[in-house]
């Protein structure tokens, strides 16, 4: 049997991101002529339409005429030229498609997001969270719906005070104010420990709503200190900010003294579980209400990256779908080494 080097691991890891790297150019190159031939096609319509007072009963034999000449091209039926037609007036110039990502993105997250979001710059949020992230259109219409960029990097934090702008707003970006729990179904008045059942009922959810990267690590996950036993609520590990993240779970409003227990996690969690090539343990109190004042002095004189965000468990939102999500030993083959 074949002796494996010790940097083995690292090598698969590096030639497995160049695979994927190139797997993800060749996507982007196709993707964009595609994009770019639907534009084209939706000017030409446009124009005739224009000219000549093209209606339905044209694009109906268009579509059928390009089924019979090129059977093996799909994309041409009747409603996707109208569809080209409504993507050519939403980008009438064509150094928006340049300016904007909108070559990057797949044509079917182009149609949802012309018909849900007139706003361009809130579509070009949408647009730049579904490259960074790889959001699926069902996704995506998802985090429409529930209004992610109002939500996103939100929250009241001391993460400008303590750590590098750059790391802050990276870790602000990932975390939201509030978020949304109305898949729990919890009627007042409920326990904190309810609440954090139901979470764990629905992880899924809830990992969908606490965005890309949260793997989920233990409940009441327990610490000990000399003689005494703690246990934290919620323990995730994020695997693009690299730390670990404690999330205390609050029924009410916020109080003080909740961020003076969460540094002492956050301590803990660092000299215990922190692996030396991770980040500083970010700890984040979710809250049913909060005074910003109030927590913004909490914070102040903390000396570990803490964030307070509200949940809501009233707003309505569709079934989000499945996705893949990482355990624990994809977060330890992640990060190429297991925890001690």
């Amino acid at each position: 049997m074949a002796i494996v080097p010790s940097d083995y691991l690292s090598l698969f890891e590096d030639i497995k991101a160049r695979i994927r790297q190139a797997q993800k150019r060749a996507f982007v190159s196709v993707n964009s002529e595609m994009i770019m031939m639907y534009w084209d096609i939706g000017r030409m319509l446009a124009g005739r339409q224009k000219e000549e007072g093209w209606g339905s009963g044209v694009l109906r034999r268009l579509a059928n005429d390009l089924h019979n000449e090129l059977p093996e091209m799909k994309g041409f039926s009747e409603r996707n030229l109208k569809l080209m037609v409504q993507f050519y007036r939403e980008y009438p110039e064509v150094r928006q498609i340049g300016q904007l990502p909108v070559a990057q993105i797949q044509w079917a997250h182009n149609i949802l997001l012309i018909q849900k979001i007139k706003d361009l710059s809130v579509r070009l949020w949408y647009m730049q969270k579904t490259l960074e992230q790889g959001w699926s259109r069902d996704f995506l219409c998802l985090m429409i719906k529930s209004r992610a960029h109002e939500r996103q990097g939100q929250l009241v934090s001391n993460f400008e005070a303590l750590l590098p702008a750059q790391q802050s707003d990276l870790i602000r970006q990932s975390l939201k104010d509030p978020y949304i729990f109305d898949f729990l179904t919890l009627a007042e008045p409920f326990h904190e420990r309810e609440m954090e059942s139901g979470l764990i009922r629905h992880l899924e959810k809830f990992l969908l709503e606490l965005g890309q990267g949260f793997a989920f690590v233990g409940r009441q996950y327990h610490l000990g200190v000399g003689e005494e036993d703690f246990y934290i609520d919620l323990l995730f590990y994020h695997l693009k900010l690299r730390c670990f993240v404690v999330i205390d779970l609050k029924k009410g409003p916020f109080k003080p003294e909740y961020s003076g227990k969460m540094n002492f996690y956050c301590n803990i969690v660092d000299d215990v579980l922190k692996h030396p090539t991770d980040n500083h343990t970010i700890g984040l109190i979710l809250c049913q209400d909060k005074d910003r004042v109030l927590a913004e002095y909490a914070l102040r004189g903390i000396n570990k990256p803490i964030g307070v965000s509200q949940y809501e468990l009233t707003h309505s939102l569709p079934e989000p779908l499945k996705s893949a999500l990482p355990t624990i030993e994809e977060i330890e083959t992640e990060l190429g080494t297991k925890k001690r």
